[in-house]
């Protein structure tokens, strides 16, 4: 099977030995099945009533006149078995083997038919079997006979169909396995396609049919390219980046020296704008390669404090939840996708409020604003990079339109979601739902800071 399968012939030609081979043993299969079953064998009480009716016909024939025989065969015969006299018959034909066995049955329970030169054959008048023989009687003269009814034509179909489709069946488990082991390079490079660009390159052996190693040499060769392409665009994103850090800070010390307290606090917020523009960019466009690794952190303290940043900021916030609540994530990244939802709600609203759930299966945080909200047909457009919904939450539009794109990014790395959805009230609540997997969660002192 292994020479017959060999890597170096391409699919068409592995499948289409698998399906000869099928064939084939099918083919064999059912030969050998089909002479077992057309071995044919009657009840033990059939073959004795068969055996007694040749018997009894024959001795009453041998002594009758040979004018008389005629009518005494007619007499002899009913529905199931008619008997016929005959001075000759031709020679006659080979038995068939399958009907050596009932031979032997009849014979068995009459063993003086043993010495007339029993013969059976079968006939098939349409879809009906009959069993049709001759003997010869000690005159020389013949005694032919149908039995129409001695062989369950039923039973024997219904034996080979079962027998079929247990074959069938068989085959197609067979079949199915060795398509199975042939396309299992293919399964691996679909598992690879869908990991390619998170992580570590991952090479793939090249095993399998040609057309498959050569399409795993395609892949390894293409996400290559990719990971060289993401590596690059990273390495020169850190190079801009600190390229434009550098004269904004100088710019920003420049601005310090203008006499004019207006035009260097207008000059400044222009500044640390363009300055919150390049770290949202390199932080949206920095790639999925992310150092970070998964520890536990305390949700609700973080949570807590973007809440206190806020109300430093003379902002009305306010935090609803437990103490404490430990979860597995990647602190950095999750906290700067929190504190980008929480900053773009006090934007927008009067008023912040941030809870913290957590049950046996998730975590949940809702950061709710009473800001003007978002039109129903645009929320999740809004989850998009670059896009700004000036029209709808149009107070401030300051930004690249990065900051829930770089949130959707982080909570995603964690396996959750962020949903968006209008508020009865008024404003706007976003959801962050976090799966609790196996890194589970520890929940201490559920005090409810509100």
């Amino acid at each position: 099977m292994r020479n017959l399968l060999h890597p170096s012939l391409g699919l068409i030609g592995r499948v289409l030995i698998i399906v000869l081979l099928t064939i084939l043993i099918e083919f064999c299969a059912g030969t050998i099945l089909y002479d077992r079953a057309s071995s044919l064998r009657v009840r033990e009480d059939e073959a004795n009533r068969m055996a007694e009716h040749i018997a009894a016909a024959s001795r009453v024939m041998i002594q009758r006149d040979p004018s008389e025989r005629p009518a005494m065969a007619s007499r002899l015969s009913s529905a199931n078995f008619t008997v016929t006299w005959h001075r000759t018959l031709p020679p006659p034909p080979p038995m068939s083997a399958d009907l050596f066995e009932m031979r032997d049955q009849i014979v068995a329970r009459e063993p003086v038919l043993d010495h007339h030169m029993l013969r059976l054959y079968l006939r098939e008048p349409g879809r009906r079997t009959v069993v049709v023989g001759s003997l010869a009687l000690d005159d020389g003269t013949w005694l032919t006979f149908n039995a129409p009814q001695l062989v369950d034509e039923g039973k024997f179909r219904i034996a080979w169909i079962a027998m079929m489709i247990v074959v069938a069946i068989g085959l197609s488990l067979i079949a199915g396995l060795m398509i199975r082991t042939t396309l299992q390079p293919v399964r691996r490079l679909a598992v690879a396609a869908a990991r390619i660009g998170h992580g570590e390159q991952e090479q793939i052996a090249e095993t399998g049919i040609s057309e498959v190693r050569d399409l795993i040499r395609a892949f390894n060769e293409m996400q290559g390219r990719i990971h060289s392409l993401i590596a690059d665009r990273v390495e020169a994103l850190a190079a801009v980046g600190h390229d434009l850090r550098t004269p904004l800070a100088r710019l920003q010390l420049r601005a310090e020296g203008i006499g004019d307290d207006q035009l260097r606090e207008s000059i400044g917020a222009d500044v640390r704008e363009m300055a919150g523009m390049v770290s949202s960019l390199l932080a949206y466009l920095g790639g999925d390669d992310d150092p970070e690794n998964p520890q536990a952190v305390d949700l609700a303290v973080m949570a807590a404090t973007l809440v206190d940043d806020i109300v430093d900021q003379g902002r009305d916030a306010s935090y609803a939840g437990p103490d404490h609540l430990t979860h597995h994530l990647r602190p950095l990244g999750f906290k700067r996708a929190l504190r980008n939802v929480v900053e773009n709600a006090a934007k927008y609203g009067d008023m912040v409020q941030v809870t913290v759930n957590a049950d046996q299966d998730h975590v949940t945080i809702q950061v709710e604003d009473d800001g003007p909200g978002i039109d129903a047909e645009r929320l999740e457009d809004v989850l998009r990079p670059f896009v700004r919904l000036d029209d709808a939450r149009g107070r401030d539009t300051q930004g690249l339109g990065l900051g829930l794109a770089i949130a959707v990014r982080a909570v995603e790395m964690e396996d959750g979601t962020i949903h968006l959805a209008n508020r009865d009230s008024g404003g706007l609540c976003v959801t962050i739902s976090l799966p609790r997997g196996d890194g589970g969660i520890a929940q201490s002192r559920n005090a409810g800071r509100h």
